[in-house]
């Protein structure tokens, strides 16, 4: 295990929506691949607010925009001297893979998961406290006590017109995160400014400090600036307050 953590601020709406999808899909992934009846409600519900983000804007077009971008870049830097044109033909490759996977797809994607009647009244149910319960959904509790292969079988065919948009989310996401090296800093009594260059796309910032300083970064702002305060938890409930101690973190700035 390691002995950082690192906090993450997205620096606009469509990294900020890539980001809660990515973590969704984990948690899908995660509870579908277990058999018990709590495990397959975790991932309906995973499921349940994948479809509900998908249903709120055009991701499709968001992640090929991202990738075609992304490709770009790469051409680009196709002839520096010093780069290893093997691999970087794979990754364009790959990149050409999932793009195309995306393009294929007719129509709007998830749009028949978006219809299924089950689903649909979990939806209806989930929107009030313990309300998909076996007497308020006799169907979904029907679902649930299914032989695991049914059940899972179900959530693939459910989830697959989704996944090929996650694979690219991972994909813009890693190029994302691992962009720019990190930069050593220290925020003096717990408070640090990042200012960032109006003249460079900022898409991501990373956030990194040892677990033993008991502490958690508190980030806030928008494109040009941020403030970075690091915050001490309480035993009394309150809120906690801003460190009055010297912090070291580093810091990155990411952007592709």
């Amino acid at each position: 295990m390691t002995n950082t953590i690192t906090y993450e601020f997205p620096l606009n709406e469509k990294i900020r929506t890539f980001i809660r999808l990515e973590n969704l899909f984990q948690q899908f992934i995660h509870f579908s691949e277990a058999d018990s009846v709590i495990d397959k409600r975790a991932a309906i519900s995973c499921l349940l607010d994948i479809i509900a983000i998908f249903k709120r804007t055009d991701l499709r077009a968001e992640v090929l925009k991202e990738l075609n971008h992304q490709s770009s870049v790469l051409k680009k830097i196709a002839s520096h001297e010093g780069v290893n044109t093997g691999k970087l033909h794979e990754i364009l490759d790959q990149l050409e893979d999932i793009s195309n996977k995306l393009y294929a797809y007719n129509g709007k994607v998830g749009s028949q998961t978006e219809e299924n009647e089950l689903l649909q009244s979990i939806a209806q149910r989930s929107s009030i406290p313990g309300g998909a319960f076996s007497f308020d959904l006799p169907e979904y509790h029907h679902w649930l006590n299914q032989d695991e292969s049914v059940r899972a079988q179900d959530l693939q065919n459910w989830s697959q017109p989704y996944i090929e948009v996650n694979t690219a989310l991972e994909f813009i996401l890693n190029f994302i995160r691992n962009s720019r090296p990190p930069k050593h800093e220290l925020a003096e009594a717990g408070f640090f400014q990042v200012s960032l260059d109006k003249a460079q796309p900022f898409q991501l910032l990373k956030v990194t400090l040892d677990k033993s300083l008991g502490c958690f970064a508190e980030i806030s702002g928008g494109k040009h600036r941020c403030n970075i305060r690091f915050m001490e938890p309480t035993q009394d409930s309150k809120r906690a307050r801003q460190s009055v101690n010297d912090i070291p973190f580093s810091v990155t700035r990411c952007f592709f």
